[in-house]
């Protein structure tokens, strides 16, 4: 078994909303497809940290977990985005896997996922925006979700990596919340998407901050191909 990560797939199959329209992203679709089952096998893992889909409820988002569930190889660990619309509660999701024959999936919120030698673990987080309190009162929120996720990885005495959407460091922006977690718990790695065009890149911070080694795998930046995790 190995772990793969590739986050922001924005899929369009159940509200019809491409992502073609913006540069880098034509057939992308199609380019998922292909190097994801060119790479990943049927035993690996591939965690999905955020922004699966552009529908707004379970329903509508049948025909992206269709996609993501029979057509992509693999076992998926999906984590919350922030267009996630469709996010609810464990229990309907967890119904909705099931009703729906989605057996591959696994969605992951305030919890750990054991894949070989390692622990998925993860939340969304939030960006810092001049310390406003509704802010705050977000960060935190995250940060304890966050730690919830970390603590259950911890239990299964395997290594806690984490997932997670917003890019704890961005620019002159640092998610201090996060950061002290990620550095109370002695994390070595933290994979992160959410951030897209090439003028953005630059801004978010990937290689170590405190011990932990940051890496970006937003679909376009990765090419639309899988990044290995864990052999």
């Amino acid at each position: 078994m190995r772990v793969f990560a590739m986050g922001d797939l924005h899929l369009p199959f159940g509200v019809n909303k491409p992502m073609d329209i913006f540069g880098g992203w034509d057939n992308y679709t199609s380019r998922i497809e292909e190097n994801w089952n060119n790479l990943v096998l049927d035993d690996d893992v591939v965690v999905i940290p955020g922004d699966l889909c552009w529908a707004m409820s379970l329903e509508q988002a049948i025909p992206d977990f269709r996609f993501v569930s029979h057509t992509l190889k693999g076992h998926k660990v999906i984590l919350k985005g922030n267009h996630d619309y469709w996010w609810t509660t464990n229990s309907k999701m967890s119904n909705f896997l099931s009703q729906n024959n989605f057996n591959n999936i696994t969605i992951l919120h305030n919890d750990a996922f054991v894949a070989g030698n390692i622990a998925i673990c993860g939340t969304r987080g939030w960006i810092n925006d001049d310390g406003e309190p509704q802010d705050a009162k977000l960060l935190s929120r995250e940060a304890s979700r966050l730690e919830t996720s970390i603590k259950k990885a911890v239990e299964t005495g395997l290594e806690p990596v984490v997932f997670i959407h917003y890019p704890p460091i961005y620019g002159g922006e640092k998610n201090y919340y996060i950061l002290e977690v990620l550095k109370n718990y002695n994390i070595k790695r933290c994979y992160y998407g959410h951030v897209h065009g090439g003028w953005c890149f630059p801004k978010a911070f990937q290689g170590e901050c405190d011990g932990t080694e940051f890496r970006m795998v937003s679909a376009d930046y990765v090419k639309f191909t899988p990044v290995l995790v864990q052999e």
